[in-house]
């Protein structure tokens, strides 16, 4: 059901073909963390890059705009939005309830799930709250992983991180028995140890009060003409074939159906 309900958000983006009013603004400020590779980090000459910074440039150049990138940490991204620090937040954020109630969001550009991530020699394969009893669960703070575990496993040691990398080094230390991390970053992340330290474990969490309706782009309620530009581009490059090849470059599944 929830990936029936995700074809046809997208059905319904690649139809939209409303010409919105030109804006005046030029430049569009997008706001990322920059610190959840492979969708948005820092490389080493200082620079914003990722999956999240590449969509962001192609929606720009469809838009015939200049983009603007503005890194903050996660904890205060939606609050900096609010605050007028940039216009958009492009930072692989579910769209869920919660959410809604402070921002708007556009048509997703990523399906959303999550996976707990276990040592490959722990021999954890139940992850249900009772079968993680007593272990030590990390994840990032102030998201729906921290969110999810905070709420269903009363019974272990939660421990939240600001990064999601700070996460991952203890998990890799084995200073944590798992952690819940979204399923791409966490893919990509796992084949990026070596010796191979970790593996998914348990079945994927797909709850949508915790992994919402997809991964969408978060603007203020009122900049209603901006969201509708942008979901115009984003179908655009869908539909032209930019963001597939985008997808090529850093990912082996396709993030609109994580097939």
């Amino acid at each position: 059901m929830k990936k029936s309900l995700f074809t046809l958000q997208l059905a319904a983006l690649a139809l939209s073909v409303t010409a919105f009013n030109a804006s005046a603004q030029d430049t569009i400020r997008i706001g990322t963390e920059g610190a959840y590779p492979p969708f948005n980090y820092f490389t080493a000459d200082g620079q914003l890059a990722g999956f999240d910074i590449d969509i962001g440039k192609a929606i720009c150049a469809d838009m015939k705009v200049e983009c603007e990138f503005v890194a903050q940490d996660w904890d205060g991204i939606i609050p900096a939005l609010l605050a007028n620090k940039y216009d958009v937040i492009l930072a692989s954020m579910f769209i869920t309830d919660a959410r809604k109630e402070q921002v708007a969001f556009t048509q997703p550009y990523q399906a959303s799930a999550m996976t707990f991530v276990v040592d490959k020699l722990s021999g954890i394969k139940d992850t249900s709250p009772e079968g993680m009893e007593g272990k030590i669960i990390g994840a990032q703070s102030s998201t729906t992983q921290a969110d999810y575990l905070t709420s269903l496993y009363p019974n272990s040691d939660i421990r939240l991180y600001p990064t999601q990398d700070a996460a991952n080094l203890d998990m890799a230390s084995g200073r944590i028995d798992a952690m819940v991390g979204d399923i791409m970053p966490m893919t990509d992340w796992i084949a990026t140890q070596d010796g191979g330290c970790c593996e998914r474990a348990g079945d994927l969490i797909t709850d949508p009060k915790y992994v919402g309706d997809g991964v969408g782009m978060a603007l203020r309620k009122e900049d209603v003409q901006l969201r509708d530009r942008i979901n115009q581009s984003l179908a655009n490059i869908i539909a032209n074939g930019t963001y597939q090849k985008i997808n090529a470059q850093y990912f082996s599944l396709n993030l609109l159906t994580l097939e």
